[in-house]
This record gives structure tokens, C-alpha cells and sequence, in this order.
């Protein structure tokens, strides 16, 4: 078996961030190819809907959903990726399949670093290939980064559902997220969706998004 490994909302400053551990037998990942599965960030959201279903069906996977609250404690003792690497591992021990090769879409810039912070927290014995960009090369991730967005997509409508706050994606470059967090005070029902370790929700400093992207990759 091979297990593919990616994550939604890493970055985002609302809701949680969702991990996928996706299996497969290497012999059938040609049919994710054929249903096109790829990256999913490269497929419209109407599209990814369509694949949900039928990656599930085809393959074996967990998803791990990690709250903005269970963010807002581990940040305060781990960075992100520390916090990324040991989800990764809870999902790849919890698809119970020894022996396996898992390609891990990295967000470390030193790919083999990264696959050192998941094997410390692994109860399971497999191989873990960490990659920049494995999204894009190994269609097995592909197919995990669908699985976890469309889980990460449907949450976020039912916080909006339950709040009644059209705040679109929940990442700091979308505009009607700004405006959201601008006016935090105005949204105390939003309050327990948010990561509030994320310094764009102090008001007197907010960021740029080029700043808070450079923080979030310093936090690995």
C-alpha cells in the first residue's frame, strides 16, 4: 500500500486546519489519474465535490480535524509544523497499515526535516517520503488534498451556518475575512472559530499578507 499524505487550511485565521492520510494499492492509483485527481488547489470547488465521492470510494483514508481552540493551546508551547507533524502521525497510525510508503506534501523547506518531526510521534512501522510540492507529483497526495479540503469547506459553512457570518474563506488574503476580523468585537459568536495566536487579530498591528506569510513560515 502507498498513503498520501496533505492538509487544508494551514493558514487560514478561521476555522480548523483538516489533515488527510489517504491509502491506496499502488496497482489501481492509475484510476485516480484517470478520474483526474491532482492538486486541489488546481480543480474548482464544483470539480473537487465531484472527486470526493469517488476518491473515498476508491481509496482508505482518515481525516484529522484540528480546531482553532486545539490550535490556540499547542501554539503555545509547538510550532505549527511541530503541531502538522503529529497530527500527520495520529492519521497515518490510524489507518493501521503497517510496512507502507507515505509521501508527505512538506511544509518545511528542508523536506527531510520534516519527515524527522512525524517519525517521533509514529506508532506505525512505514516509510515516509517527504516533499515539497508532493501535491503536484504524487497523485495519491493529490487525492488526500481533495479529501482534506472539501472536509475543511464543509466545515466552514456550518461555522458561518451556525454564526451567521458570511466571512468567505477564512484566510487572512480574502477580503471579506479582513473586514470579519476588523470588526472582531461586533462577532462574539465567532470568537471560538478563531486562532487567536495568529498576530492579524491583534487590531493595532495588523498585518500585511506578505508579513503574515512570512511569519507562518517561520514558524516551522
Amino acid at each position: 500500500m502507498i498513503i498520501g499524505v496533505d492538509e487544508a487550511g494551514r493558514g487560514c485565521i478561521i476555522g480548523p486546519m483538516v489533515i488527510c492520510a489517504a491509502a491506496i494499492n499502488p496497482l489501481e492509483e492509475y484510476k485516480l489519474k484517470e478520474m483526474g485527481v491532482k492538486d486541489s488547489k488546481k480543480l474548482s470547488p464544483s470539480i473537487r465535490e465531484g472527486l470526493y465521492g469517488k476518491v473515498g470510494h476508491l481509496t482508505k483514508y482518515v481525516t484529522v480535524k484540528v480546531t482553532a481552540g486545539e490550535l490556540n493551546v499547542l501554539m503555545g508551547t509547538k510550532n505549527l509544523n511541530e503541531i502538522e507533524a503529529m497530527k500527520i502521525a495520529y492519521a497515518i497510525d490510524q489507518l493501521g497499515i503497517r510496512d507502507a510508503t507515505v509521501y508527505v506534501d512538506s511544509p518545511d523547506n528542508v523536506p527531510a526535516k520534516f519527515a524527522r518531526r512525524i517519525e517521533k510521534y509514529l506508532k506505525t512501522r512505514v516509510k515516509i517520503v517527504s516533499a515539497n510540492r508532493a501535491d503536484d507529483t504524487y497523485v495519491i497526495v493529490g487525492a488526500a488534498s481533495i479529501i482534506a479540503k472539501v472536509t475543511r469547506d464543509r466545515e466552514i459553512e456550518k461555522i458561518k451556518k451556525e454564526t451567521g457570518i458570511d466571512f468567505n474563506s477564512g484566510y487572512t488574503s480574502d477580503v471579506k475575512t479582513q473586514n470579519v476580523i476588523a470588526r472582531r468585537k461586533d462577532y462574539p459568536q465567532l470568537e471560538k472559530y478563531l486562532r487567536t495566536r495568529w498576530s492579524t487579530l491583534k487590531a493595532k498591528e495588523q498585518k500585511t499578507l506578505s508579513e503574515f506569510d512570512t511569519e507562518t513560515e517561520k514558524q516551522g
